[in-house]
């Protein structure tokens, strides 16, 4: 049986930037034809579909990199995440955001007496879901300790203090439930047992979105989270190519035990 862990840059996303491209040179010959000039907006058209399939070629690149067939780059962030987490493996863990299953299973695997669970909203933008999964973590060989489910990361299905450990990767910045992605952060935490460990790896350099992280860290500290670190600009602390690291600038990590 084959994994099918699919892609961080998903299928949907490149059809729509391939004919978000196509179109602009269709209207660039439409207007030379149906005006017979080359003039100003020609031009303009011209290059919007320039800059569009330069676009798409940089998506196409890092979707190549990222790829678990290919330049393997999200396996190693998985890596590196897991490297981060102070987690024994003796116990329940949670992936909050699985997407097709990837980091969960890793989990399982380097965690051989850790259950994982996994939740995800599964959007079909993404192109995942519950069954993918599952098969594949049939064929890793690690369904008995893997379970998956639908759920939301801003109201996680779960009681306070019942997960040993929990992580997650890339997820809190696309969660459309929750615009406030620090309450996020504390409705994952909530879920970790008191002395259990965390790794949550997201945006947290985007100011936009997630503010000053001194004062969310202090914050955290006050509500009792007293062994918390944060890792910024993760990316220059994992091996990938110059034009990745200009995609994924900014990301950080926050790791310790509640």
């Amino acid at each position: 049986m084959k994994t099918n862990y699919g892609n961080w840059i998903s299928t949907p996303m490149m059809k729509l930037l391939t004919a978000i491209a196509a179109a602009f040179y269709v209207l660039t010959v439409l207007y030379a034809v149906v005006f017979d000039r080359v003039t100003a907006p020609f031009f303009i058209l011209a290059i919007l579909a320039g800059l569009a399939t330069l676009v798409t070629l940089y998506m196409y690149y890092c979707r190549t990199v990222f790829s678990f067939e290919g330049g393997g780059l999200m396996r190693r962030i998985h890596s590196y995440l897991l490297d981060q987490l102070p987690w024994d493996g003796r116990g329940k863990a949670l992936d909050v955001g699985c997407g097709s299953g990837a980091l969960s299973i890793a989990m399982a695997k380097r965690f051989p007496l850790a259950k994982v669970h996994g939740i995800d909203y599964w959007p079909p933008m993404w192109n995942y879901g519950q069954q993918q999964c599952e098969s594949n973590a049939a064929a890793e060989g690690v369904a008995e300790r893997c379970v998956f489910q639908h759920g939301d990361a801003a109201k996680l299905d779960f009681p306070d203090n019942h997960f040993d450990a929990v992580v997650s990767n890339f997820v809190f910045h696309e969660v459309r439930t929750q615009k406030d992605k620090f309450m996020l952060v504390e409705e994952t935490l909530r879920v970790v047992k008191k002395g259990g460990a965390f790794a949550l790896h997201d945006t947290y350099g985007n100011k936009d979105m997630y503010g000053n992280m001194d004062e969310f860290l202090l914050y955290l500290r006050e509500k009792g989270i007293s062994d918390i670190s944060y890792i910024p600009n993760t990316e220059r602390n994992i091996p990938m190519p110059l034009l990745l690291r200009f995609m994924l600038r900014g990301v950080g990590m926050l790791y310790g035990t509640k």
